[in-house]
């Protein structure tokens, strides 16, 4: 067996021990020693398994990781959440599919400090399910709404996954924030779209809700300014040059911490929570990280890469062509795996076949980000569907599912704009050279 192919069965396999329920970092980690003990002996493979651990978190930029983490675990305790939907909800609750739509907005400034679809879920189903359901719309809407929404919690920057991929391809994370804002901000209006679409069809299923005096809505606004301040500081502190993407994080992660205590969310008790749970969540991405480094020390040995690339050749296929390839590739394999893991296993592979087409790696990785983001709404396993029916009480998977196709069809629109006319990504960042 050639080493290409050796590869090839090796990522087959990595895919397999996952499906099979084995841990993403655990799969890969033991594929990648097991490989390259194959083609390079003990010797090699020992030296591998005991400086490839240290080596692949130790970096001073992975500090990045761990900050966003405290940011949006301080933010969730600050109640942030709360604030916003009633804020929200105060301008265009009363109309047409209000509350639906005020839960993708909310959703998309809270993705903006938090950086987590599943965090992003989570806090404001626990917030917008209950007003849906007291309004009386249709649990296939309102779970459905929540569940998509939260997927903007992964573009919107901060972005853990935009981070992962820019330390994977060595591309800058500033640059990548940036270029997420107009994708981010299209898939919601996007999102608000298929909200209005589906209920001009069907008037019965998003009833209005009350409207609010004006004195409310200016009582309300003057609660969420905290959000706003902390977005603008961290993406525009970036924006502008005034904090490295590592410093943004370091201020996001303090200003979020004073935003928790002030709001009275931030005890001994929920102080020790957020640091555990921060704790938690880097350690399991340091884990992924680690187990990634592993099957890709394996990969490389391989040369499937590079097997890839004469074969585009060979085949002369087109950037299109290659990029549609890639795209189906994704959407199919994110019906089986978490963004997360889909990233770490996959763009090490793939970096070098974009390279080779010329595809601008910044574009390419919000194409990626955003295609993964399908995968988190996507039937069986899309992991914010689980997290939406465990919010919503008594409510079954078949009616979360049933209701999540426009939200689909909406993403797949704005790859489709995305592939269409790069400069959606790319504008602010070149403004911002």
């Amino acid at each position: 067996m050639t080493d290409p192919f050796l590869g090839l069965w090796g990522f087959a396999a990595a895919l397999l021990l996952i499906a099979l329920g084995l841990p993403v970092a655990v799969s890969m980690g033991v594929i990648g020693v097991l490989g390259y003990w194959y083609l390079n002996g003990w010797m090699g493979a020992s030296y591998i398994l005991g400086s490839s651990p240290f080596e692949s978190i130790f970096p001073y930029s992975f500090s990045v990781i761990p900050l966003f983490v405290m940011m949006g675990v301080f933010a969730s305790h600050a109640g942030l959440s709360r604030s916003l939907y009633a804020a929200i909800n105060a301008f265009i609750g009363h109309r047409k599919g209000g509350l639906a739509i005020t839960s993708i907005a909310a959703s998309a400034f809270f993705g903006a400090i938090c950086g987590s679809s599943l965090a992003t879920v989570a806090t404001i189903g626990r917030v917008a399910l209950p007003e849906m359901k007291r309004h009386g719309y249709a649990p296939s809407l309102a779970t459905a709404t929540v569940a998509a929404g939260g997927t903007l919690g992964v573009l919107i920057p901060p972005s853990i996954l935009l981070v992962v991929y820019g330390l994977l391809t060595q591309s800058s994370i500033g640059q990548l924030f940036i270029a997420a804002l107009v994708p981010g901000l299209l898939g919601a209006v996007l999102y608000a779209g298929a909200i209005m679409i589906k209920v001009r069809l069907n008037p019965e299923i998003a009833p209005r809700a009350e409207r609010t005096g004006w004195r409310c809505r200016v009582r309300l606004l003057g609660r969420v300014w905290q959000v706003l301040l902390l977005f603008g500081v961290v993406i525009g502190g970036i924006y502008l040059g005034w904090f490295s993407p590592t410093e943004a994080a370091a201020v996001g992660a303090v200003g979020a911490f004073v935003l928790a205590l002030l709001s009275g969310g931030l005890n001994r008790l929920t102080l020790k929570a957020s640091v555990q749970e921060t704790a938690g969540l880097t350690g399991m991405i340091f884990f992924i990280l680690i187990g990634a480094a592993l099957f890709n020390f394996f990969l490389e040995n391989t040369g499937l890469p590079q097997l890839l690339i004469e074969q585009i050749r060979s085949a002369g296929l087109g950037p299109l062509t290659v990029m549609a390839l890639i795209l189906i590739f994704y959407i199919v394999l994110g019906c089986f795996m978490d963004s997360m893991s889909m990233i770490l296993l996959t763009v090490p592979l793939l970096a070098p076949v974009a390279l080779e087409m010329d595809f601008n790696l910044i574009w390419f990785g919000i194409i990626i980000v955003t295609v993964a983001e399908i995968g988190l709404i996507t039937p069986p396993i899309g992991m914010n569907l689980f997290v939406v029916q465990a919010a919503s009480q008594g409510v079954s998977q078949s009616t979360v599912v049933k209701g999540i196709l426009p939200f689909i069809l909406a993403d797949i629109l704005r790859l489709v704009l995305l592939v269409a006319f790069p400069a959606l990504a790319l504008w602010l960042p070149l403004q911002a050279m």
